[in-house]
């Protein structure tokens, strides 16, 4: 029998003192497996690291596993069915055979996050809004049950009230919600679902049966179930254990999605997903730890085998074992598991680092973060910088691959914003739409100030005196990324220096990028040239535009000056609905024939975009459209002026009713015989057309605003010349009036106008066509023959080569006595 002397003894108590609850239960059942536990284990022991784990009595976890053995919904529950748009967005989602089923991890991550910034929003002006212990401690849970095939995901944000788990989770669709139904019919992906709001609903890619357990401050304990089948439930929750606050969302997965109960799938889904969290992701992991346990009388030495010794060494070694066997007891290793809080992402905020120490895939990892866009393209460009000076912050900015589908729908009506407001490191808002005009708002990113007051609401921030600063400051770097965008386009380097970046290939990767920014995103440069007068210059340098000369190519404005022929004072400019139809336009005749270059603008808003843009780089715009075209001096002009003053007199007057102001020689025509232009200030056919398609446009204001016209002739036009001598000849002749006239109007169709009278104008064809027929003008329309019509026939016969094969009475009659 084993000889226990006192120090062992001691020993041992203080060991049994120092160990944690299951080291003391495992000694004790190492010494003696005779009695049972008296308490038994929780079904989360609180181990490891992060010793805060959910623990549950035996009676809650009974009721817990019936509840997931069931999967039916609760009896006591208050029943509600789906709107309509959220059950097709399920029937999508239960049905899809999308293979990329990892995103429902992410949006879950991405929601829990929302929720703890809410509540850490608000906990800035009411500390008391979080709590003590665990409630305080911001934070997601991952845990899982290979048993009963659950997966859950916990919080400890804001949760949600009974009405919220109604309006958020079944009842009113939001508008995302309907947005997103539509963009999957017409083929679009689903892994954009985030960015419609719609995340949560993603769940239904693996799970047939979910549960949403909720706790807000200002409410009691409830739980959301749901089975995907039109139907869902609340009811409150007496069938858990109490969670504080926060939402806990437990899915019941599918078979054929056990590979989300392995613990090494959920870690690679957190760092590929979400490794930028803004909160620690924690996972309840298995961990294999070495214990000593003491070791059995059997499990003595005798039998090891020992090295080989010298006799000096074995007499020393003796020694020293016979006094460390009186000190201590005989103990051995085992390997034993345990569950700890393993946390998963542990990066640095990517704002808080130094630009150079961050990676091109960090930057884009970190952008599908932040857009919940997690497709393979990457971002355009990125800005990362650090402002200081009176007002301190760090800034990453972000430009799109694509833009968004809404982006122009509702442009001056939404309030939503792609930056993150941060303050110190504390979230503050997604909608702050004081920091980027709305011309940039395609841009995506975050804000951290260290200048910004945290306990403030969100209304006195925006009134806030640094607010500015920041924002003049975040124009300017995001203007010189999209320059730089350009500037290290291949395409867009001018043609001198073209041929020694054709011969590099470095830059292969960067080609065409600008286009396909221009391409996506140009409207918004466009706004802001209309909207922001200060940076009104620096848009303007990166406009982009297809030219008489630039062979289907982009040109920026810098380019066409850097090709203007010499004498050339202005910007020579068209406007229309498309560059196929403006490159037949008659106004570009003389310009063409003087090889002298002129910009298309064939986009609605650059009739609106002209008007604030008058000039760059000491040049001027002219709209080759409208009055004072100046093409250089002709020696000839006072002669023919003077020669066909008679005729321009006589068409004036004879147009007098159709608001024209003059006629006029004109110096753009080559082959057209006339054209109308308006004046300078006044619409141009293109605006006009615009206006006049306007739903809530006022006809009274567009009289005002369409301007005067001017009939420009071309006096080497052989038209021209017949009716100057017919003029001068009969200034009476009604059929020279007539010709005038048809002339104005064909010219008022081709110059681009609306025909105030179309009937007018077919009627002169008619009888210009008669003329040419030799018909005479009063020949009349035969008159149509009247028929009487023959009043209908019952089916009395049937037509030649058919039986009618419907039987008569009789013979119905006849039929049944048969049968």
């Amino acid at each position: 029998m084993r000889k226990w002397t006192l120090p062992s003894v001691l020993f041992l108590l203080c060991l049994l003192f120092l160990l944690p609850d299951h080291g003391r239960k495992l000694h004790a059942n190492a010494e003696s497996d005779a009695d049972e536990l008296v308490d038994p284990p929780k079904v989360e022991e609180k181990l490891g690291a992060v010793p805060h784990g959910l623990s549950t009595d035996s009676d809650v976890a009974k009721r817990e596993a019936e509840s997931m053995s069931r999967k039916n919904l609760r009896s006591n529950a208050e029943k509600f069915e789906f709107q309509a748009e959220v059950s097709r967005l399920m029937d999508i989602l239960v049905n899809s055979l999308y293979s990329n089923k990892d995103i429902f991890l992410r949006e879950l991550i991405s929601n829990a996050s929302d929720a703890l910034d809410k509540i850490r929003f608000l906990s800035l002006t009411d500390k008391e809004v979080l709590g003590e212990g665990d409630d305080a401690k911001l934070e997601i849970q991952i845990k899982l049950d290979k048993e009963n095939k659950i997966l859950s995901i916990r919080d400890r944000g804001v949760g949600m009230t009974k009405e919220d788990l109604i309006k958020n989770l079944g009842t009113i669709a939001k508008s995302g919600t309907s947005a997103f139904v539509e963009k999957m019919q017409t083929g679009g992906d689903l892994n954009l679902i985030g960015q419609f709001g719609v995340g949560f609903y993603s769940v239904y890619l693996v799970a047939d049966y979910v549960e949403v357990i909720s706790k807000h401050n200002d409410d009691k304990q409830y739980v959301w179930e749901s089975k995907a089948d039109g139907a869902f439930a609340i009811s409150e929750d007496t069938y858990n254990e109490p969670i504080g606050r926060g939402t806990e969302i437990r899915l019941h997965l599918r078979e054929e999605a056990g590979e989300y109960l392995e613990e090494s799938k959920l870690k690679d889904l957190v760092k590929k997903y979400s490794e930028f969290i803004n909160f620690p992701i924690y996972l309840w992991a298995t961990k294999e730890v070495d214990v000593e346990v003491p070791a059995d009388e059997d499990d003595s030495s005798d039998d090891e085998e020992k090295p080989e010794s010298t006799e000096g060494e074995e007499k020393e070694d003796e020694d020293t074992d016979k006094e460390e066997d009186e000190d201590k007891p005989k103990t051995k290793t085992v390997k034993e598991t345990t569950y700890e809080w393993e946390r998963l992402n542990d990066v640095k905020a990517i704002w808080l680092r130094s630009p150079k120490e961050v990676t091109e895939e960090e930057y884009t990892k970190f952008y599908h973060t932040l857009a919940k866009d997690f497709g393979d393209e990457k971002p355009m460009a990125w800005s990362h910088f650090n402002a200081e000076g009176d007002v301190e912050f760090k800034a990453v900015l972000f430009v799109p691959p694509k833009a968004p589908a809404d982006l122009y729908e509702s442009y001056y009506n939404s309030n939503k914003s792609n930056l993150k407001l941060y303050v110190r490191r504390v979230f503050i808002s997604d909608e702050f739409d004081e920091l980027l005009p709305k011309y940039l708002s395609f841009l995506l990113g975050l804000v951290d100030s260290d200048t910004l007051p945290l306990n403030v609401s969100r209304e006195m921030l925006q009134q806030h005196s640094s607010l500015k600063t920041i924002k003049k400051k975040l124009i300017r770097k995001a203007l010189d990324m999209i320059r730089k965008l350009a500037e290290e386009d291949p395409d867009e380097i001018h043609d001198k220096e073209k041929k020694e970046v054709e011969e590099s290939k470095e830059n292969d990767e960067k080609r065409g990028q600008y286009t396909k920014f221009w391409n996506e995103f140009g409207k918004s440069i466009k706004l802001g040239i209309i909207e922001d007068a200060t940076n009104r210059n620096r848009l303007a340098k990166l406009l982009r535009f297809e030219t008489t000369t630039s062979d289907g190519k982009l040109t920026s404005l810098d380019q066409y000056i850097s090709r203007m022929k010499s004498g050339q004072k202005d910007i020579f400019y068209i406007t229309g609905s498309s560059k196929e139809q403006l490159e037949k336009s008659p106004f570009l005749e003389r310009l063409k024939k003087k090889n002298l270059e002129v910009i298309f603008f064939t986009d609605p808003v650059d009739e609106y975009l002209m008007q604030y843009l008058m000039d760059y780089e000491d040049k001027k715009f002219q709209n080759v459209s409208k009055e004072g075209l100046k093409l250089g001096k002709d020696s000839k002009d006072k002669e023919v002026k003077e020669s066909f003053k008679e005729l321009t007199k006589w068409w004036k007057e004879a147009l007098a009713t159709d608001n024209v102001d003059d006629v006029k020689i004109s110096n753009r025509l080559a082959d057209t015989p006339c054209v109308v232009v308006t004046s300078k200030y006044g619409w141009s056919a293109n605006m006009e057309r615009i206006m006049q398609s306007q739903t809530l446009s006022d006809a009274s204001k567009q009289a005002y605003m369409r301007g005067k016209r001017v009939l420009e002739i071309n006096a080497r036009h052989p038209i021209i010349k017949e009716l100057r001598e017919r003029v001068v000849k009969d200034p009476e002749d009604a059929s020279v009036k007539t010709t005038a006239q048809l002339m104005y109007q064909t010219a008022l169709m081709e110059s681009g106008f609306m025909l105030p009278d179309p009937k007018d104008f077919a009627s002169r064809i008619y009888d210009s066509v008669k003329a040419s027929l030799s018909i005479s003008p009063d020949a009349a329309v035969e008159e149509e023959d009247e028929v009487e019509e023959a009043p209908e026939v019952e089916n009395t016969s049937t037509e030649k080569g058919e039986t009618d094969s419907t039987p008569t009475e009789e013979e119905h009659e006849d039929i049944k006595d048969e049968l």
